[in-house]
């Protein structure tokens, strides 16, 4: 009896463009440094310190691959590409690429800049796209777009990025029927007079951040007012100082209400000890050696962040987060070969799982308890009642992949894969209907050897 593979082959993306990238030796996806991939259902953008490249697997796609993409980037400053992820609407799929430098670049599929925007002096760690619907859990709905830089956390609302993109997609279907001649560089027709608005947040006060996430709503603390038009939210944040830490992010850049005593009060005693001892020395204000160059662009100003706890544990280290559809779950990773899984509503650690090196964490949807084959009669598309949600652990160095059942289930199945594969998952989609049939959170493998693109079957007897 052949032994089951528990995934499925959907394709193949091997070819000649891949050599730029490192493609031929032995492991290159995951021992060549810089590469970066993001998936899509039929597609999966690759990317090094300069190129990106779109590529398929699929017939049904809506793009013709290969599709090489070389940013503008500066050279006097060595800039390069840190991130990608892609960003999906109902009508439209866009590229989106973070750099070194701490700017945003969003492209089409035909490899057009859509828009670039600077977001905050400093390197782009990741790219989330995350969104929630409001059911008998989530009081509320959010679609979010979020950049991740050490000690920092921008915020994008679904909507801006929307409408942003709608704007330039109808100005391009109107240039194409006016038939203007189109310039052969498309960094012409990037958007970069309108600025998206966002949202910007320190979160470095308990040490460098290595990667962080917003996981959702929280109410205000207890002395502040109750505003129905102000959002607080919760973040967490890994890194080498502190293992984890959480934030209560507000959309107000004031102060809170502590900080507005000590605000009046502190520079009052100063100013009055300042002007004493002026009195007794006689000392003469002095101007400033190096003033401020009115031509220096300064960034966005911080709301306010306000740390909530945090986990010190050296020499311990937080290295990467998973965040659950729903956000009220977070799998880290650490230094030391753990794994966290994190409640991030009472923000504590409710189960661990040790010796998983270098290991990369993604939650799925499984059917557990559903058996597809002995109703096959009456057969009808499962429902999301009908998933349970679950984690898959790669340990690269075992060669496997474990997929556990939520929150303390079992584990349900040992998948092995081939060295120099890599977990993938498809980002949220903006605007995604709740109708039937559900499409379950999912989990592809590639094979950076062979080129082989696999999805994890979401069924226990397949």
């Amino acid at each position: 009896m052949a032994k089951r593979s528990y995934k499925t082959e959907l394709g193949c993306i091997a070819c000649d463009e891949l050599g730029e990238l490192g493609a031929g030796k032995p492991h290159w996806l995951v021992e060549t440094p810089h590469v970066l991939c993001a998936i899509d259902n039929h597609s999966i953008l690759l990317a090094n310190r300069s190129t990106i490249l779109l590529l398929s697997w699929s017939s049904n796609s809506a793009v013709a691959p290969p599709l090489k993409i070389r940013p503008d980037l500066s050279p006097i400053d060595a800039e390069s590409i840190t991130a990608l992820e892609w960003l999906a609407f109902r009508d439209h799929r866009v590229i989106v690429a973070g750099t070194s430098s701490g700017y945003l670049l969003l492209y089409s599929l035909r490899g057009d800049l859509i828009h670039r925007q600077m977001i905050y002096p400093g390197r782009v760690l990741k790219l989330r796209v995350r969104g929630t619907k409001k059911d008998l859990i989530q009081d509320t709905s959010s679609e979010e777009f979020c950049l991740i830089m050490p000690g920092v956390i921008a915020r994008f609302d679904g909507s801006d990025v929307q409408n942003m993109l709608q704007q330039w997609f109808e100005e391009a279907h109107s240039r194409f029927w006016d038939q203007k001649p189109k310039s052969q560089d498309s960094e012409d027709f990037g958007n970069t007079d309108v600025k998206i608005p966002y949202q910007l947040w320190n979160i470095g006060k308990n040490g460098t951040c290595s990667d962080a996430a917003i996981t959702g709503i929280m109410p205000p603390p207890l002395m502040e007012q109750q505003s129905s038009s102000q959002r607080y939210y919760c973040a967490v944040a890994v890194g080498e100082d502190a293992v984890i830490s959480a934030y209560r992010l507000s959309e107000s850049k004031g102060r809170s209400l502590v900080g507005a005593i000590l605000s009046k009060v502190v520079p009052a005693t100063f100013s009055t000890l300042s002007s004493f001892s002026k009195l007794i020395w006689r000392t003469e204000p002095s101007s400033p050696k190096n003033p401020p160059r009115k031509s220096d662009q300064k960034p966005q100003p911080f709301a306010r962040a306000s740390s909530l706890t945090s986990l010190i544990d050296h020499p311990r280290k937080g290295e990467k987060l998973t965040l659950s559809p729903s956000g009220t779950l977070a799998a880290i990773t650490d230094s030391l070969g753990r794994i966290l899984l994190l409640d991030t509503q009472a923000l504590v650690v409710v189960r661990l799982w040790k010796g998983y090196r270098d290991a990369s964490c993604l939650f799925m949807e499984m059917l557990v308890n559903k058996d597809i084959g002995s109703s096959s009669s009456s057969y009808s598309e499962p429902s999301k009642s009908d998933y349970s949600l679950c984690l898959a652990i790669h340990a690269p160095r075992k060669g496997i992949i474990e997929i556990w059942q939520m929150r303390t289930g079992p584990r349900l199945r040992t998948i092995s894969c081939a060295k120099g594969s890599k977990m993938l998952q498809p980002s949220y989609r903006f605007g995604a209907s709740m109708s039937s049939p559900y499409v379950p959170l999912e989990v592809f493998l590639f094979n950076g050897d062979s080129g082989q693109i696999s999805i994890l079957n979401r069924t226990l007897d397949s």
